[in-house]
């Protein structure tokens, strides 16, 4: 059962279609990133979105201008227990500047009632830095100024 909740919030995310995307959040929804993340520093983006309407915000209306085309998740495994999961993926998309990102992921879900509650994602900042904005800086992602 975990397994096609979270695929059908993985097809809700990629298709961009906010009454889709918050089907399958909570209200009181919550999307915690490493602070600092490529996609954070280059939308100007928090890395802790909280309540249904942030989050939908953010993958209907800020990640395609980021993420222009080509966005693929491909699943490596999938780990369920009770009301959670683990997800780790590999996400590859164009930018919209032509560029090609890949980097890999690993996601903690928290369900509530069938639905999305809390996710943890976990990610390669640097690798994700690098090729989103081009350089990595010697401080770490906390101490980075926003940009």
């Amino acid at each position: 059962m975990n397994r096609i909740i979270i695929d059908n919030a993985f097809q809700a995310l990629a298709s961009y279609d906010p009454d889709r995307i918050s089907s399958v959040l909570t209200e009181d929804a919550e999307w915690l990133s490493p602070p600092g993340n490529a996609v954070a520093v280059a939308l100007g983006a928090t890395h802790h979105m909280v309540g249904r309407q942030a989050i939908v915000h953010f993958f209907a209306q800020d990640f395609p201008r980021l993420f222009a085309r080509d966005v693929t998740v491909t699943f490596h495994s999938f780990h369920a227990d009770g009301e959670g999961a683990v997800v780790e993926s590999t996400l590859t998309a164009t930018l919209a500047d032509g560029k090609h990102y890949s980097n890999d992921y690993c996601f903690v879900f928290e369900l509530r009632d069938g639905l999305i509650h809390r996710v943890r994602e976990y990610v390669d900042t640097a690798r994700g830095l690098r090729m989103i904005v081009g350089e990595v800086s010697q401080q770490s992602p906390t101490q980075r100024a926003p940009a």
